[in-house]
């Protein structure tokens, strides 16, 4: 009770709730411009959390997230574009309404619907990750080995189009890890002579080269060499009555309850995205609609179940990130950065030896998606306008975030020269079509694969069989080759069905 006490004297204290506010703000705003990603907004302001003490910063985060999932919604109601991928079923009834002149009607569904799942979620998260930290407390080096193999193996499922060139990318990622001192030997490791890559390369300056500073090349090259316009759809339609009636609730109530339930349950599964969660969701309330015939011409629960699936990822991705060290998805592996920053070792000793700033992180994530519904429903013309802000005036910004973001890390300029490098290389992996989540997910798993591999084989003097003798490594080893597999035996299975 102590721990829970202390924790809500730290999110109620006025910075962080500052914090959490400036976070969402952020968020929504990166969400609803069409070309800025979750993962990007993440990238670009994690290096300001280290100029916050505690879990400020890690708040702050857990607002951007929230927010940018509910931002996308704005632009694909509005002007038929989604911000993020998960609001692209969004768009499928919002636009229909917006052209029936009830904009302010299917804005104030989407925002409920936003909110109750990523409320719904965090409770669940409350409730399911102190059980499963305990289950996990009992894993030793071969199951974490296991652990991190299956981790690595949701790359197949955040790989753009090809698996192969997911896996590439992965692999890109493990060899970054393997730079600078043995963990066990403390020999140097492809540093090249460098004091700087004896400590490895710097995540943070890699994370926003990858995923922010790529963006701008890419914007560069969209306005400049291909002389396309900027020219942004003007919002038209009249945003009038924001908050549901009570009848619009009533209605699409189950609607909220039943696509919650499937973002949690999508998002505490590795892999899995709020895109998958919210066309999932949007098929299943149509399945269960009274009104089947509405959908795709501006049915409120076509609305209202994608925001609800795709927000309830949020809190469902936390899940195994926070009691195993695998990252739900692209947008939870790139916030394990910012908690390995501030010391807190993830997966089930997390709860043990940090509760504070477990509780403190679990009201945080409620904070923050009350903010979500506080900045929604009385700013949504705000961020309508700022939605028709050009792209060209936002590249020189985000590049000034870059070298700042950079920089502040260890106040040195090979930091920045490091993000440049990752950002021109990511420029060109993105134009061949790979993947950056893939990369992260490999910076991240690396460590821990080679520490728990060789701290294995130690125990077992080189013997192999140690990881098929503990029946949970023997589970995730199988689950991992299975998740490797499915993509390729999927295809051939459906051709021999349809020869059949």
């Amino acid at each position: 009770m102590n721990d829970i006490l202390q924790a809500a004297s730290i999110v109620f204290g006025h910075e962080s709730l500052l914090m959490i506010l400036a976070g969402t703000l952020a968020g929504i705003i990166f969400g609803s411009l069409p070309g800025l990603t979750v993962n990007m907004g993440i990238a670009l302001l994690m290096p300001l959390t280290f100029s916050f003490q505690g879990v400020q910063g890690i708040l702050m985060l857990l607002g951007v997230y929230c927010g940018a999932i509910y931002g996308g919604s704005i632009s694909a109601i509005l002007i038929n574009t989604p911000g993020t991928p998960a609001s692209a079923a969004t768009l499928l009834d919002g636009y229909p309404m917006t052209k029936k002149g009830e904009a302010g009607r299917a804005l104030g569904l989407s925002t409920a619907g936003s909110v109750f799942g990523g409320l719904f979620s965090t409770l669940a998260l409350i409730i399911v990750a102190p059980q499963l930290a305990k289950v996990a407390t009992g894993l030793s080096a071969p199951d974490y080995f296991a652990l991190g193999l299956f981790g690595l193996s949701i790359i197949t499922s955040v790989s753009s189009k090809s698996i192969t060139k997911g896996l590439i990318a992965g692999c890109l990622g493990l060899f970054i890890a393997t730079v600078g001192l043995d963990p066990m030997t403390a020999g140097m490791r492809f540093t090249f002579g460098s004091w700087y890559l004896m400590g490895g390369i710097s995540f943070v300056p890699v994370l926003v080269g990858l995923f922010a500073f790529s963006q701008v090349l890419l914007g560069i090259e969209e306005h400049y060499l291909h002389r396309q316009s900027d020219a942004v759809e003007k919002i038209t339609a009249k945003i009038t009555r924001l908050l549901p009636t009570w009848a619009d609730f009533k209605r699409v109530l189950p609607t909220y309850l039943r696509s919650s339930a499937i973002g949690t349950s999508i998002g505490s599964i590795p892999g899995t995205g709020g895109d998958i969660a919210a066309f999932i969701a949007y098929t299943e309330a149509k399945r269960w609609s009274k009104h089947p015939e509405e959908f795709g011409h501006g049915s409120i629960e076509g609305v209202s179940a994608p925001e609800a699936g795709a927000n309830a990822v949020a809190g469902g991705a936390m899940v195994p990130m926070m009691t195993l060290g695998i990252p739900g998805d692209g947008a939870t592996a790139i916030m394990m950065g910012a908690f390995m920053v501030q010391g807190l070792s993830l997966g089930p000793l997390l709860f043990t030896e940090h509760p504070v700033e477990v509780n403190t992180i679990f009201i945080g994530l409620l904070v923050a998606n009350i903010a979500m519904g506080i900045l929604g429903f009385s700013s949504i013309r705000l961020f309508a306008r700022v939605m028709s802000v050009p792209r060209q005036l936002l590249v020189p910004v985000i590049f000034v975030m870059c070298v700042v973001g950079a920089y502040s890390v260890n106040h040195t300029m090979t930091d920045v020269f490091v993000m440049i490098i990752a950002g021109l290389c990511a420029y060109v992996l993105l134009k061949l079509d790979f993947s950056m989540s893939p990369v992260i997910i490999g910076i991240i798993l690396g460590p821990m694969i080679e520490a728990n591999l060789r701290r294995s084989l130690i125990m077992s003097a080189g013997d192999f069989s140690i990881f098929w003798k503990s029946p949970v490594c023997l589970v995730f080893l199988s689950i991992a080759l299975l998740t490797l597999l499915l993509p390729i035996l999927g295809p051939a299975i459906r051709r021999l069905r349809r020869k059949a």
